[in-house]
């Protein structure tokens, strides 16, 4: 939630303003609290969009539509007015979080809390069809979670059974992947009947998106996949769907009726409470749930507690992006960023992050409402969160330059998610980044079998994804090139690694121990710098590998030492690399030693001691402590009231450098379309496509794409242009470290080979 702006009103139809949940193009939701304390969700139309007739008249149905909803499984409206200056609707608030944010932090949910979920959501079904409206957009972000059952939300997109569409002919309306066939083709001609008689979607189609709902929630992902629309869209109309690792039968037969392709076969809401044996929770018990997920429940719950009084709005000059949330209430803003209050087809959804609980930094504001969001997919609470947590910083940054200049063309926003070093979880993200078409880009992710789990994913949507720490060689195949290693691979950082160990007269024999508890990065960089040796310099080596699991080193230690190496690179983890640290001091070897950076780390000198003085390391990562990164540093120390970390100053790199393409773009396609109109009467066929926007003039993915590749930038921590083939770093700049008296300090850029 972002704290009230100046010029926010300080009261909505007798609801005491609190903050902002979200905003969007056509609007902002609030958070707000009347009277007698009863918490609302209020969504307000911005005022371009209240003066339109059309608008006006789907906001007005959007209200009567909710209104006559009643069911305990549906969020309750608790006060509109649609004639308003500017119009505005208010529902219950529900502290709970979103399915979608349920099955993205914890995986799949068990059978029963699956069946429960499908038996009160065609309740909820049942009610929205009795009032004869159809709900359209049946999707994991529009079901709240809380002790009690689930809660079906956001009727932005319903509409009356005899109503005639607003929307135009072919238009999909709703969310791919959650789509029935018949909405799925975009067929929809007009009026429709309940059936859906003329192709689009009627109630039926409301029981198949619960049947890919429940599906979702049962398997952590969607049943007809992920990725780009037109993919999706097929496979649903011709597809079967996944369910693989769905081995209840009764919950099996359920989701086949549920999916049929026909909608003639799918069963009715209201039948549906009687095809599920399964007890709905009793009170307030969330024994339908796992433990895990009643604990979310509970904290949110009780975040509330954390709400601020009801003290009149103060206003304050703004700051360049937004501030940081005050301590007292960071427990209840985690809980309404969490996504909870997606309540207006997307448009209005709050922007979901996790982590440390920070709201989105920059957001909308730009003309026209116009906002892209750059995500951030990182490692927050797994093994590499100090890193995750560091580019996170970074691209907020980023983001606050971004939107503190003037005359920009649109704002931009962050959303963070966390995929804690978990592979299946990173998979995850990425289906969720894809889906989210308001997300342009991606920074990320953390480590190297994330981004190889999340690779197919991103490439499909071709979504452009920047990270500047996963650093394998070569990761899976891609077609649409939109993936960009930022940062040198372990391979490249192997030549620094040799120029400074072995470019010096008193070494001329390398010892180099691989260690393969490392993976394969370990693997990699030991592998390159043996086989660069040669080719760079007069000097040999002598290789040793360990397997996976060795703890005592000091066999092979010896026998490096017996081959006369002047020098002893160790490619593994910080704990063999600290054994090998105190049995080399215990031999007094007084010879250059240097790890990889991925070893060298809080482990590494706890465990080590003094023995880890003098030993190197080569990073890709630049100290943003140093003088040519001052500026950058005093932001940070601004901003987070820390020191920028390693990897911070690499992910506002990669930040700035999309949102500079982002503009390029956004300017190209405005002159273009400036240009077109000045010459549509001498008969000229209009804009160029060479910025390719998409239909409400925003840069596209596969635009961006190619600009990135094309790009060259100058960052604070090195000059960034990929290789046309692979889209990796083209240069080895890298950075050296060495211990002294037990600190990893920073001594400057790594030495590169004379000319």
């Amino acid at each position: 939630m972002d704290d009230l702006r100046p010029t926010d009103p300080a009261r909505i139809g007798g609801h005491r303003l609190l903050g902002r949940l979200g905003a969007g193009g056509m609007g902002v939701v609030y958070l707000g609290r009347t009277d007698a304390g009863a918490l609302a969700a209020i969504k307000v139309i911005l005022p371009e969009h209240a003066g339109d007739d059309d608008f006006r008249a789907r906001f007005r149905r959007e209200a009567e539509a909710a209104r006559r909803v009643d069911s305990p499984w549906a969020v309750p409206v608790t006060g509109a007015d649609t004639e308003a200056e500017r119009p505005w609707l208010a529902t219950e608030f529900v502290p709970g979080p979103t399915l979608s944010d349920v099955v993205v932090r914890r995986g799949p949910l068990p059978v029963r809390s699956v069946t429960v979920l499908g038996r009160l959501l065609a309740r909820a079904l049942a009610a929205v069809h009795a009032a004869g409206l159809v709900h359209r957009d049946v999707k994991p972000g529009n079901v709240l979670l809380t002790a009690s059952g689930p809660r079906l939300i956001d009727f932005g997109i319903a509409r009356a059974a005899d109503a005639t569409a607003l929307t135009a002919t072919g238009l999909i309306v709703g969310t791919p992947g959650f789509l029935p066939p018949e909405q799925a083709s975009g067929s929809a001609t007009g009026a429709t009947g309940a059936d859906g008689a003329d192709g689009s979607a009627g109630s039926a189609g409301d029981v198949f998106s619960l049947g890919c709902l429940l599906a979702y929630a049962a398997t952590g992902r969607p049943p007809f996949g992920s990725g780009a629309v037109d993919a999706v869209l097929y496979r649903t109309v011709h597809g079967a769907p996944d369910l693989d690792g769905i081995d209840d039968p009764g919950l099996r037969s359920l989701l086949d009726r549920c999916l049929a392709k026909d909608p003639d076969e799918r069963p009715a809401a209201a039948d549906l409470d009687t095809l599920i044996a399964e007890d709905v929770p009793a009170g307030a018990s969330a024994d339908w749930l796992p433990e895990d997920v009643a604990r979310i429940i509970a904290d949110r719950a009780a975040a509330l507690l954390a709400l601020p009084d009801i003290d009149a709005t103060v206003a304050v000059t703004e700051e360049p992006g937004p501030p940081r949330p005050a301590p007292g209430r960071r427990r209840f803003l985690f809980l309404a960023a969490g996504g909870a209050l997606a309540l207006g087809a997307g448009a209005f959804a709050a922007v979901r992050l996790t982590g440390d609980g920070a709201d989105g930094g920059g957001g909308d504001g730009a003309p026209g409402g116009r906002r892209l969001i750059i995500g951030v997919h990182a490692d927050l609470t797994g093994p590499l969160s100090a890193a995750g947590r560091a580019q996170e910083r970074g691209v907020r940054l980023a983001v606050d330059r971004f939107n503190s200049l003037g005359d920009q063309p649109f704002r931009l926003a962050v959303k963070v998610l966390d995929d804690q070093g978990d592979t299946a979880r990173s998979a995850r993200v990425a289906e969720e980044f894809a889906r989210d078409p308001e997300v342009i880009a991606v920074i990320g992710p953390t480590g190297d079998a994330a981004a190889g789990a999340a690779l197919s994913t991103y490439d499909e949507a071709v979504l452009p994804v920047l990270t500047v720490s996963a650093l394998l060689m070569a990761f899976p195949p891609r077609a649409n090139g939109s993936f960009f290693q930022a940062s040198p691979t372990y391979a490249e950082l192997s030549f620094p690694v040799v120029n400074h160990l072995l470019l010096r007269p008193d070494v001329e024999r390398l010892g180099i121990l691989i260690d393969r508890s490392g993976g394969q990065s370990a693997y990699q960089a030991g592998y390159t710098i043996n086989l660069l040796t040669p080719q760079l310099t007069t000097g040999t080596t002598h290789p040793r590998v360990v397997p996976a699991g060795t703890t005592v080193f000091d066999p092979v230690v010896t026998d490096l030492l017996s081959h006369r190496s002047d020098a002893l690179y160790y490619a593994g983890d910080a704990a063999g690399a600290a054994k090998v640290a105190r049995i080399l001091a215990e031999q007094s070897f007084a010879g250059p030693r240097m790890a990889q950076h991925t070893a060298m780390g809080p482990e590494f000198l706890d465990q080590a001691g003094a023995a880890a003085d003098g030993w190197e390391c080569v990073a890709p990562f630049i100290d943003a402590t140093t003088p040519a990164a001052a500026t950058f540093a005093a932001a940070h120390r601004k901003r987070f009231g820390a020191a920028p970390a390693a990897w911070s100053a690499e992910a506002y790199d990669v930040a700035g450098l999309v949102a500079r393409e982002l503009a390029t773009l956004a300017g190209a396609a405005s002159k273009a379309a400036t240009a077109g109109t000045k010459s549509a009467t001498a008969g000229d066929k209009g804009p160029s496509a060479g910025a390719t926007p998409s239909g409400d003039g925003r840069p596209t993915r596969s635009a961006l794409t190619t600009a990135i590749a094309a790009a060259r930038y100058e960052g604070v921590s090195r000059s960034y242009a990929f290789d046309e083939e692979r889209q990796q770093l083209v240069g080895q700049d890298a950075h050296l470290y060495r211990v002294e008296d037990g600190r990893l300090r920073y001594v400057g850029p790594a030495p590169k080979p004379k000319s």
